[in-house]
C-alpha cells in the first residue's frame, strides 16, 4: 500500500498528483496561521492532473470575462 494523496476534488478519488493553492471551489486558501513565509502561508491541496486543468480553466475564464471587471470586485484568486 502506497501512501499517495487522492485528488482532493470530491468525488473523484485519483492519485494526487499534481500539488496546488487552489481551492475545489477554485480560489487561492490561507491557512489563517502565522507563517514565516509565503509559501508556508497557503493550504496545498492534490489533484489529478484532468481535474487541476479543469479548476484552472475555470480560473482563466473568470479573468478574461471583461463584463467582470467593476472597480471593488475581487480577483478570482484573492484569499
Amino acid at each position: 500500500m502506497t501512501n499517495e494523496p487522492v485528488c482532493d476534488l470530491p468525488g473523484c478519488g485519483e492519485g494526487g498528483t499534481v500539488v496546488s493553492r487552489l481551492s475545489p471551489e477554485g480560489y487561492l486558501v490561507a491557512t489563517g496561521k502565522k507563517a514565516y513565509s509565503f509559501r508556508e502561508a497557503y493550504r496545498r491541496f492534490h489533484y489529478c492532473a484532468g481535474c487541476h486543468e479543469k479548476l484552472m480553466g475555470g480560473v482563466w475564464s473568470r479573468v478574461r470575462k471583461p463584463d467582470d471587471k467593476k472597480d471593488g470586485h475581487v480577483a478570482p484568486t484573492a484569499i
